[in-house]
Parts: C-alpha cells; sequence; structure tokens
C-alpha cells in the first residue's frame, strides 16, 4: 500500500476551497430545509421534495471529495445539482405565476404555487433554492475547468 503525497499546489488548494463553499451551501440549504420542515412545521410541496432528493445527497457527497481532495467527486456532484436546478427554475416559474399550477405535480397537498415564506417583498423559497444550486453548479464548474489544464 503506496501513499499519495497530499497535491498542495495553488490550483488544488483553489480547488479544495471552491469545494469546501458548495459543501457549505449545499449544507445550509439542508439546514434550512430541515429547519422549516421540521421546527417550523412548513409543510413542503411536491416540487420541493424533489429539490430535497437532489440537494440532501450533495451534503456527503461533496465531503467526500475533501478529505483527501479529489476533483473527480464533481462528475457524481453536478448531475444532481443539475437536476435539481431544474426542479428548482420550474418551481420558481411556478410560485411566480409563469407556469400554471395545472402543470405541475401538486395536485394533491400543499400546492406548488403557495410561497409560506418571503422576505423583504421578493426573496421566496424556490428564488434561494434556484441560487444555491446555482452557486454550486458555478464552483463545481470552476473545480472541473481547472482539472481540464
Amino acid at each position: 500500500m503506496s501513499m499519495q503525497p497530499l497535491d498542495t499546489t495553488p490550483a488544488a488548494r483553489y480547488g479544495w476551497a471552491a469545494l469546501f463553499v458548495a459543501w457549505l451551501v449545499a449544507s445550509v440549504a439542508t439546514l434550512g430545509a430541515l429547519f422549516l420542515g421540521e421546527v417550523m412545521g412548513y409543510a413542503p410541496c411536491v416540487l420541493c421534495w424533489y429539490q430535497r432528493i437532489a440537494m440532501f445527497p450533495l451534503v456527503p457527497v461533496l465531503a467526500a471529495g475533501l478529505f483527501p481532495f479529489d476533483r473527480r467527486v464533481v462528475r457524481y456532484a453536478l448531475p444532481l445539482a443539475v437536476i435539481g436546478w431544474l426542479l428548482a427554475a420550474y418551481h420558481w416559474a411556478v410560485a411566480s405565476g409563469l407556469v400554471p399550477e395545472s402543470a405541475t405535480p401538486c395536485s394533491q397537498g400543499v400546492p406548488c404555487s403557495v410561497e409560506p415564506i418571503v422576505w423583504f417583498g421578493f426573496v421566496t423559497l424556490p428564488m434561494l433554492s434556484v441560487l444555491a444550486f446555482s452557486v454550486i453548479i458555478a464552483l463545481l464548474s470552476l473545480i472541473a475547468r481547472q482539472g481540464t489544464k
């Protein structure tokens, strides 16, 4: 069994930092969703559940690429983040009224167009989900691009 030396190049350090921030964003989003659902008692709609299915696994997947740093984690995390982003963008369009409620899987339970929380008059949960997935995708893309140089 041979021990590989840790990669301490500047690209690896920046890649590790980018991966750490992506993990941090996924962790905050996961904890926020759990807090709103379990502590505050807000029932998630169907689209929220699908976004959770994409976001929650990102926490352990991204953490697995941190110690030791392994940029190959992008190939596992990026598809989850892109799928989550597509779901979040669709949910945001439904909540904003751009897509009719009848075009959603939210036929039973909590309607997907209901926004239980609106901060500062415009910040909604679907918007925050789009933002979180966007940041994660951008950071993972940066890591992937550094690996090709």
